[in-house]
């Protein structure tokens, strides 16, 4: 999504920062909590390709912005539409898929892909992400001053989150993370946010007239930049961390279940409460460290966090789940804030927004989709079955399933810390 070099006609905060609540709202109103539901209606084998819709949506999104939302039409109205039918997706899910009828799940898992509740998942997806990168082209373009008005207006994103899952979901619906209303809080939240987009100040497409270009849509004339050993490195590390980060998202709200912690979903919205603190005090800490020190603790919290619940899960210590969910400030805003200005100042000026578009596809799609389908491997291949007086019993070994993703990320994290060689101020400038 390419963003207009100067701003339009300012536009009150308070109605981009609601647009940016709300944007964040909707995703966090089911996006953990939904194996919760999973789980109860016995579809937890679905999670597997529930947690791959987002990323094969974020592989398929630059195409979709750079042929029709950067060309053709209004930022707003885009937004608009895509909202509304995406929330009619996720309301349709409980009414297709309910207690009664919750359907079979496949014993293959490639045909478990076809379930009505994955493909609605995967309608939904498919209108959601591209509104990540609208909203913010959106508030970009309608704000006097990026640096110092932009952080407060994404920061009402975080707190959406916070909202939907850690006290709507959790504490608000009959059933919490169980309850299928989740859908219809989630549905009624992007309906609600797809009218108010079309009270939104007007954003022309910022490539009306210009010619379609498959490689410049997918950032792929970014991959010129892998010619550059560090780039490459960085661009290889950043694919393998997101590969273990999957599993935080797939499965640590089962987790948080397993130790028998009470409304699982209002402790993982601790997460995103630590991402608000460290996102305010990120350019305080990027100016001591660096980027490379920033990237380099990023991936050590993820180590951290995955060697907690670890240690934790035998004997289900509470305060090391809870301080491993409170590491994801560190994992996520160390690592893709740092990440993404290491892209905008590693790379020449006039493919910038290729570049940027490239570590979104090789994180977000990729390396999330590869994450997703790996970690659902690991936890089938720790999930054992028994029968005790009569009563089937499944067993999950959460040791063994948070230790690999914990080694995996250690794994790479050293070869981060020992090969890559931040760029010298002279490098930057060249470049």
């Amino acid at each position: 999504m390419t963003t207009p070099q100067s701003p339009q006609k300012a536009a009150p905060l308070p109605l981009l920062s609601a647009m940016m609540f709300l944007q964040f709202f909707i995703w966090g109103a089911w996006y953990v909590t939904v194996t919760g539901w999973l789980n109860d209606l016995g579809l937890g084998g679905l999670t597997v390709w529930v947690f791959s819709v987002c990323p094969i949506a974020a592989i398929a999104s630059p195409v979709f912005l750079g042929v029709v939302a950067d060309r053709f039409f209004a930022s707003q109205k885009v937004m608009g539409i895509l909202h509304i039918l995406g929330g009619v997706f996720l309301i349709l899910l409980p009414l297709v898929v309910n207690g009664t009828t919750p359907g079979e799940v496949p014993e293959n898992v490639w045909m478990r892909f076809f379930h009505p509740c994955v493909l609605l998942l995967l309608g939904h997806a498919l209108c959601y992400m591209p509104t990540l990168a609208l909203s913010s082209s959106i508030a970009l373009s309608h704000i006097a001053n990026a640096e110092k008005q932009f952080p407060v207006v994404r920061v009402a994103g975080t707190i959406g989150w916070i909202v939907a899952s850690g006290y709507v979901v959790a504490k608000l619906l009959a059933g919490g993370d169980k309850s299928p209303e989740q859908f219809y809080v989630a549905g009624g939240a992007g309906i609600l946010l797809g009218l108010l987009s079309f009270a939104l100040p007007n954003t022309p497409p910022p490539l009306a007239g210009k010619k379609v270009r498959v490689g410049e849509l997918l950032g792929l004339d970014a991959i010129a930049l892998l010619k550059k050993p560090q780039f490459a490195l960085f661009i290889l590390c950043s694919l393998l961390i997101c590969i273990p980060l999957s599993g935080y998202y797939q499965q640590a709200r089962n987790f948080v279940d397993y130790s028998g912690m009470a409304e699982p979903a209002n402790k993982m919205s601790f997460g995103q409460m630590s991402e608000v603190f460290f996102m305010l005090i990120m350019p305080l800490i990027i100016a001591r460290l660096g980027v490379k020190k920033m990237l380099f603790f990023g991936m050590l919290a993820w180590v951290a966090r995955y060697g907690l619940f670890a240690l934790g899960a035998p004997d289900k210590v509470a305060w090391m789940i809870i301080v491993g969910i409170l590491l994801h400030g560190i994992c996520y805003d160390f690592f893709f804030v740092a990440g993404q200005i290491y892209v905008d100042k590693d790379t020449p000026h006039a493919i910038r927004g290729q570049a940027q578009s490239f570590f979104v596809l090789i994180t977000q799609g990729v390396g999330m989709l590869i994450g997703a389908q790996a970690i659902n491997w690991l936890v089938e291949n720790s999930t054992s079955t028994a029968v005790v007086e009569g009563v089937e019993v499944v067993t999950k070994n959460w040791e063994k399933i948070w230790l690999w993703p914990c080694a995996f990320a250690g794994v790479i994290a050293l070869i981060f810390l020992f090969f890559f060689k931040e760029p010298k101020k002279e490098e930057k400038a060249a470049a």
